[in-house]
């Protein structure tokens, strides 16, 4: 056993822990890859991994289906670990042993992160820990309600004054075997916009004695890149991209009263977001007016900006240099996740794990029903989250 504050000592004797629940772990991924749950249905997956600790802590339930347990002291502050429970609607192709045949899919490397943090709190158990270990098994990453928000708002935070949040996610974008870890922005904050333009129905042989909708959707489509970029300094990203365009019946000759755009807007700066909705706004309303029609601009929020904590961060690189795991430049992008909302609530960080879907020429991508990490991924995603740990801890016992 090691004195709470011989941080060193710590790492050395939890790594050791660490290497012997490997092999379960990595065997525990392939049973909860085998059996995923989309969104909202994830209660299984959470009882599995609660399973898997019965012996180790204690876990209570939170939300719909998530739930929390905690390591170590049981009153103090905390340092909490994030595994996602939900997988996707994707029908796998990967042609592995263990492939989901339900319909459903872990292909968002969820089922990684839920193995490694069983075989990190599994192991913790055998060190002293300076500060509580609180495992966050969060429903809905996928979806909205996003599950990080309503755990924080059931008072997970404040139950278990946890003072920093650490969340690992696969990607292969990162080199394979190496971790990425970085102060500021990490993630975008991602709104819907959404346009209805309404217009007087006729012929299409008439067209002066109509409303053109069509023209108006189009013109407003065309017109959105241009307001990003008149909009937001080229410095700060962001983007908004159309999912949707709806205008017409199928029919030739017929103009239609109605049309509609569905958009996500990206943002990686706070003041941004509102700034350039005024904008799409301003111009969808007034392009419509100039074909006769009217525009109805609706903001949709979603999820906040992921800004990691500079100083955790830091601490963060520091520990995975003393673990013998290679960095990796940072990992920025306008993908959104709702781990935002503990980055809000208390300094927290996430960190990108380098994998890759062996057999493949080209990588599948996050969500690509192709996409299967290898077991060494079990392995280095828990080294992130324990590298996560140990900086929060030694950041804690710097101000204490």
């Amino acid at each position: 056993m090691t004195t709470p504050t011989d941080l060193p000592t710590l790492a050395t004797h939890w790594l050791t822990a660490l290497d012997a629940e490997l092999p379960a772990a990595r065997a525990l991924r392939r049973e909860l890859h085998a059996d995923p749950h989309v969104s909202g249905d994830e209660a299984p997956t959470r009882d599995r991994i609660v399973a898997a600790l019965s012996d180790v802590v204690p876990f209570t339930p939170m939300t719909d289906a998530g739930a929390v347990g905690r390591l170590g002291p049981a009153s103090g502050p905390s340092i909490a670990l994030r595994a996602e429970l939900d997988a996707l609607p994707v029908t796998e192709q990967t042609g592995a042993s263990f492939a989901s045949k339900n319909g459903a899919m872990h292909a968002c490397g969820h089922d990684v992160h839920q193995a490694a943090l069983v075989a990190l709190m599994r192991a913790a158990r055998r060190v002293d820990l300076p500060f509580g270990l609180v495992g966050l098994l969060q429903p809905r990453e996928e979806t909205s309600p996003p599950g990080a928000q309503e755990m924080i708002q059931a008072g997970v935070i404040a139950q278990h004054d946890i003072a920093h949040v650490i969340g690992a996610h696969v990607h292969p974008g990162v080199a394979t075997g190496a971790v990425a870890s970085a102060g500021g922005f990490i993630n975008a904050a991602a709104e819907e916009i959404d346009i209805r333009i309404e217009g007087r129905g006729g012929h299409g042989a008439y067209p002066h004695l109509a409303g053109d909708t069509v023209a108006a959707i189009a013109h407003i489509a065309l017109g959105i890149p241009e307001v990003v970029r008149r909009t937001i300094s080229p410095v700060r990203p962001a983007l908004i991209s159309i999912g949707t365009l709806n205008a017409g019946l199928g029919v030739a000759n017929v103009l239609p009263a109605h049309a509609h755009i569905r958009s996500t807007m990206r943002t990686t700066d706070v003041g941004d977001r509102a700034e350039l909705f005024a904008a799409v706004k301003r111009m969808a309303e007034r392009t419509a007016e100039a074909y006769g029609t009217t525009a109805t601009v609706t903001l949709i929020e979603g999820q906040p900006a992921l800004i990691n904590d500079h100083d955790l961060a830091f601490g963060i690189n520091a520990w995975l240099t003393r673990l013998d795991v290679p960095g990796d430049e940072p990992m920025r992008s306008l993908g959104a996740d709702d781990f935002a909302y503990f980055c809000e609530a208390v300094p927290s960080a996430m960190l990108f794990v380098g994998v890759e879907t062996a057999g493949e020429d080209l990588q599948p991508t996050l969500h690509h029903a192709r996409f299967l990490p290898d077991e060494s991924a079990v392995d280095l995603t828990a080294r992130a989250l324990l590298a996560g740990y140990l900086a929060a801890a030694e950041g804690m016992l710097a101000v204490e």
